[in-house]
Parts: C-alpha cells; sequence; structure tokens
C-alpha cells in the first residue's frame, strides 16, 4: 500500500509530471525537532499541484508528496553530493531556509537522516520508477517533468529577479535536444523571461532518470512564482504563503499546456 502522504494519479499518456516540492506536511516526530514550522514550510513550491492539475486532461500520470521538503527533500542526491559545487544549496534533510535561517537548534544526526530516507525517500522513487517502467511498457519513450517554483528573489541562491521559465535538462544531458529545442521554443513563444540550464539545470531526479538513450527523457522547469501569485515585499508569518490567484496564473497555464502537451507529441513520435 502506497504511504498517504504519496499521492499518485495515473495517466495513459507518456508524460509524468512529478511534485516534490508542493507538500507543506510535518510529521509530528519531526515537527517536534524543529525551531519553527512556519520556517520549515517557507520554501515550498507553493500550490505547483494547482497550476498543473489541468495535465490530468491530457492523460499525464502526477506524482506528488505532501510531506514539507524540510522533512526529506526527494530532489537530492541520496549520497549528500551537492548539485551545484560551489554554489549555495540545500541538502537532502535540509539544516537552514533558502535564506540561511537555521531550522534546528542541534544538528541531525546520521541515524535520523537514514531513517527519513527509509521512510520518504525511497517510497517516492519507488513509486516514480515504476511509473516510468510503466509507460515504458506502453510507450516507446517517456517524459518526466520535474514541476517546481521558487520566490522571484532569493539573494542568497541567485543574483536579482529570477526569469520566470528556468528549463533544467543538465545541459542536455537528461533529454533528446529535439525536446528541450522543443520546450525552449514554447518558453520563447510565450513573451515571458526565459532561461535553459541557467541557474537551475535540473535537480538529482532530472539527472538520475534522464536516460534519452534509453528512452526516457527527463526535463525540470522552475517557475518564479510571480507567475501565477502577487509575492509580498517581505515574507514573514503574516504576508506568507499567499492564496494561490487563478486569473493571474492563467497566462502562465497557457505556456505549461503548450509545454505539456509538446512532451507528450515529442514521446509519442519516436516510434
Amino acid at each position: 500500500m502506497r504511504p498517504d502522504w504519496l499521492h499518485l494519479q495515473r495517466g495513459q499518456a507518456p508524460l509524468i509530471v512529478s511534485m516534490p516540492h508542493t507538500g507543506t506536511d510535518l510529521p509530528p516526530d519531526v515537527e517536534a525537532q524543529l525551531r519553527d514550522p512556519w520556517l520549515a514550510r517557507k520554501d515550498a513550491d507553493w500550490h505547483i499541484d494547482k497550476l498543473y492539475a489541468f495535465a490530468a486532461e491530457f492523460g499525464a500520470t502526477l506524482v506528488r508528496t505532501t510531506l514539507s521538503r524540510t522533512v526529506i527533500d526527494v530532489n537530492r542526491d541520496p549520497a549528500g553530493v551537492s548539485l551545484y559545487p560551489g554554489q549555495v544549496t540545500t541538502g537532502l534533510c535540509p539544516a537552514e531556509t533558502f535564506d540561511g535561517e537555521p531550522l534546528y537548534d542541534a544538528g541531525l544526526s546520521g541515524e535520523e537522516i537514514e531513517r527519513r530516507r527509509s521512510l520518504y525517500f525511497d517510497p517516492y522513487h519507488q513509486a516514480l520508477q515504476a511509473e516510468i517502467d510503466r509507460l515504458r511498457a506502453m510507450h516507446p519513450a517517456a517524459v518526466l517533468y520535474e514541476a517546481h517554483s521558487i520566490r522571484s528573489h532569493v539573494p542568497r541562491l541567485f543574483d536579482g529577479e529570477l526569469p520566470l521559465l528556468n528549463i533544467g535538462t543538465n545541459d542536455g544531458r537528461t533529454c533528446a535536444p529535439a525536446l528541450e529545442q522543443c520546450v525552449a521554443q514554447a518558453a520563447q513563444a510565450s513573451g515571458e523571461s526565459w532561461v535553459l540550464n541557467g541557474r537551475f539545470k535540473g535537480g538529482w531526479t532530472t539527472r538520475h532518470y534522464g536516460r534519452p538513450e534509453q528512452g526516457v527523457h527527463a526535463v525540470q522547469m522552475e517557475l518564479a512564482m510571480r507567475g501565477y501569485l502577487d509575492e509580498p515585499p517581505a515574507f514573514t508569518p503574516e504576508t506568507w504563503p499567499i492564496a494561490y490567484d487563478p486569473a493571474r496564473a492563467a497566462p502562465l497555464q497557457d505556456t505549461l499546456r503548450t509545454i505539456l502537451q509538446t512532451c507528450i507529441a515529442f514521446a509519442e513520435d519516436q516510434r
């Protein structure tokens, strides 16, 4: 049986939309260790599940966790290897927020990190691998689309304002050049700011599963949150999180629809 924090909606199209950071739940034993539950939820990919809910209409498979990334970050290397050597990033069990605020009064033990990996990381990736295998048995290729978002300004992680659409393929290693080009063209056609393999090149999941030579193509999309909500001037317990704004999100959703349809068409064309 799947754990209740792991949500899986199966489709038949050759597309998986993975949402590893949309969760905000804190198991009681983890919450008891934290300095502040608000800080533990601050860096969630807020409302990404609402933004991409339309993907089910295309027959996409949706996989997401309801757990906060503070509990376990299922998009980090389980061996603890940095995704961006020399740059600030967070680990498998983050010790601080994106802004450098400590999440715990004391560091987590190796035993506690391993416990969380076994309870939460492993089941998520077992489910993801099973869905990839299922779709590859049905289709000549499959696309894993990693859906993410982040605040438009996080000075500790990047300078200035982040482009609205940040496409990551680990410098072209995780998908075929034709798919990368199609996604980039859709971003460009939106008229919004975009970048390919800029500050965000794709997390561990994209890099781990993206094996284009085996028919599995992975793309990460890191959105700036201003595309679907009104980011406040300061992020405090009184101002954050902000409610999802469907009207504000509508133009961005049009672009994302085009991108996901492009992913499906690409996979189907690999016959």
